[in-house]
């Protein structure tokens, strides 16, 4: 599979390694060029690219940045994608660490990724933004090993999130239907799933006992 990889920090470096590994086809870029990943792209094999030429003929683009940063991806970004392609969004809102206070979700109502799915003009899916990083290469299991971590998984492209479900299978990972887009206040930063190192039942209760009441630490 063809996948294009926006954000080489921590999850995005680790997801080419491992994707790189099963043989997918992967393009990675950042903010900075292509110059920058080429130890990445040597011990990988990925081919490091402009943002603007991730997505070409991509069925998964991975959106890996932080979330202020959004906003400033190019226009007409998913032109020349794969049809039917997928966005996985493993975004975050941090207003005190990193983001600053956003309006629309601060006080619209948005979750993080409907508010992400507005700026990029796309549906998104919805996961690894409670995952460790070191995780994706320390932790995979194979199907049915009573170890094997778990995780949510929202969206409301029904297609799209069967295709990220099987590829987080691929890499080792069961998962947990979290909903729509509208339904992913369940997994963000300050819920019980955030950060969740369990199986299948184990994020489902988190899931259930999650708040929409975003916690003091994630407030702007």
């Amino acid at each position: 599979m063809k996948i294009g990889i926006i954000g080489a920090g921590n999850i995005g470096g680790n997801l080419t390694r491992r994707l790189t590994t099963l043989g997918h086809d992967v393009s990675v870029a950042n903010s900075r060029g292509p110059e920058t990943l080429t130890a990445l792209t040597a011990e990988t094999g990925a081919t490091a690219v402009t943002v603007q030429e991730a997505a070409r003929g991509a069925e998964v683009v991975v959106v890996t940045i932080p979330l202020k940063n959004v906003p400033d991806l190019p226009a007409g970004l998913f032109d020349g994608a794969a049809d039917g392609f997928a966005v996985l969004d493993t975004g975050n809102y941090y207003p005190r660490e990193r983001d600053g206070r956003i309006d629309a979700i601060e006080d619209g109502g948005l979750t993080e990724s409907r508010w992400t799915e507005l700026q990029i003009g796309h549906p998104v899916v919805k996961a690894f933004n409670g995952t460790y990083a070191q995780d994706i290469l320390d932790r995979p299991l194979p199907a049915g090993d009573p170890e094997r971590l778990a995780l949510p998984v929202a969206g409301d492209d029904a297609a799209a999130k069967e295709k990220v479900r099987l590829l987080i299978d691929e890499l080792g990972f069961d998962t947990v239907d979290a909903g729509g887009i509208d339904d992913s206040w369940r997994q963000q930063p300050g819920t019980p799933v955030y950060g969740l190192r369990e199986g299948v039942d184990s994020v489902k209760k988190a899931l259930d006992e999650a708040s929409p009441e975003r916690t003091e630490a994630f407030r702007g």
